[in-house]
């Protein structure tokens, strides 16, 4: 049996000030800190003893988040590039407000680009999945994952067998904080009993 927790970063100052996150590497914000340490807290009395590797997109908002939660379960976070938020391209470190002004294609399609620097959903799929089949080919059986919200909508998808033009159509989107909780059996099976729980941040 394999368990998997991912965990959306909590509030980062980009959540508060207007600006675009994406590859915009925001620090947490105050509120961000504390929820965090308190998510930490309580996986610490949820999960008792056992050992989890943890992995973390290394853009600061997610590393501060699996740092915080890290130290209330004596682990350190393993740093992935794959774990980043989708690169919107050069409306990084613009105000939402300008790339609502500016951006160059409505995305309609897994295919569709907002600017021809970025990332499309497909772009994203495709550097997540070699990360993402390495989880659960490996020995791990307790891994907690720490990314963003575009990301981790892209790794539901992926953990629930479906093909990445499943994403034109439905998808499953969590909020800053939210907790998951996901299982695959022995016979491979895979089940989701929490998505984006919003009960750990309060």
């Amino acid at each position: 049996m394999k368990t998997i927790i991912t965990i959306q970063h909590t509030q980062s100052m980009h959540h508060t000030n207007g600006m675009v996150g994406s590859w915009t590497d925001w620090e947490l914000s105050e509120l961000g800190m504390q929820q965090a340490n308190i998510i930490g807290e309580k996986l610490k009395a949820e999960l008792l003893d056992k050992k989890f590797v943890m992995y973390s997109s290394d853009l600061l908002r997610a590393k501060q988040t699996a740092e915080n939660i890290g130290k209330h379960l004596g682990i350190s976070p393993i740093l992935r590039i794959e774990l980043r938020e989708r690169n919107l391209g050069r409306c990084c470190g613009k105000s939402v407000q300008w790339l609502r002004e500016n951006f160059e294609m409505q995305e309609k399609t897994i295919d569709d680009r907002l600017f021809s620097d970025a990332e499309s959903r497909r772009d994203e799929w495709n550097r997540l999945k070699p990360f993402f089949d390495e989880v659960m080919k490996s020995d791990n059986e307790n891994i907690i994952i720490v990314s963003h919200g575009d990301l981790l909508s892209v790794f539901n998808t992926m953990f629930l067998g479906l093909n990445v033009e499943s994403i034109n159509t439905s998808e499953m989107f969590g909020l800053a904080g939210g907790v998951s909780y996901m299982f695959e059996n022995n016979e491979g099976k895979r089940f989701i009993k929490k998505l984006s729980d919003m009960s750990y941040v309060n």
